[in-house]
């Protein structure tokens, strides 16, 4: 999953959201370098990235994508289902979209000092640009596929998978609504089970 949905699957933890969004630039046993919430968010974001690469629906998803995407369709499909999360937000939560990542992006700026050094880079342009937000549009989402095209040196192709999405959008909008149901579900069973082993 990409960032809005793992900041959406975080409990009500200002330090356990961060360490979920912070958590693919910290490697290996170096989570125990940072605080007990911190390190519950880092836990809770690898079993939903476990979850979610093994799900049945998600490799479907996957292969709705064209077949030049290779190793990058996983990274497709995070980003597009973040759209898809982003579209029909009030389905998931009360609290309009704008609102919730303002929200946000005032928690990150007041914990800036415990990211890594990669995180703090660009999370600043997450909140200059409103990524967050702007992953309900199409536009969006392209604008974001193009920034990760141009980080692989154009070898990922990327920046052409809003096509994809526009062609099967119906089949990704599907497969994400029945998956996202198991997901958060796992989430909140996973995080009592995390919170557990810091009692």
């Amino acid at each position: 999953m990409n960032y809005l949905a793992h900041i959406f699957l975080s409990p009500e933890h200002e330090l356990v959201t961060i360490g979920n969004f912070m958590a693919d630039h910290v490697k290996g046993n170096k989570y125990k370098l940072y605080s007990s919430d911190l390190q519950k968010g880092i836990l809770l974001h690898r079993q939903i990235d476990s979850f979610t690469d093994a799900h049945g629906l998600v490799r479907r998803s996957k292969r709705r994508l064209d077949d030049r995407y290779g190793l990058y369709r996983g990274i497709i499909i995070d980003i597009l289902y973040d759209h898809v999360l982003a579209k029909n937000w009030a389905l998931y939560s009360d609290i309009p979209l704008e609102r919730y990542t303002q929200s946000f992006y005032k928690s990150l700026n007041h914990h800036y000092e415990v990211l890594p050094e990669k995180v703090q880079y660009f999370s600043k342009y997450l909140v200059q640009e409103d990524w967050l937000l702007s992953y309900a549009k199409i536009e969006g989402i392209q604008k974001v596929l193009e920034g990760m095209n141009r980080r692989t040196g154009g070898k990922s192709n990327m920046n052409l998978a809003v096509k994809d999405l526009v062609d099967h959008y119906d089949g990704f909008e599907s497969d994400f609504t029945l998956f996202f149901e198991e997901l958060v579900d796992f989430s909140n069973n996973k995080i009592l089970e995390i919170n557990r082993l810091y009692d």
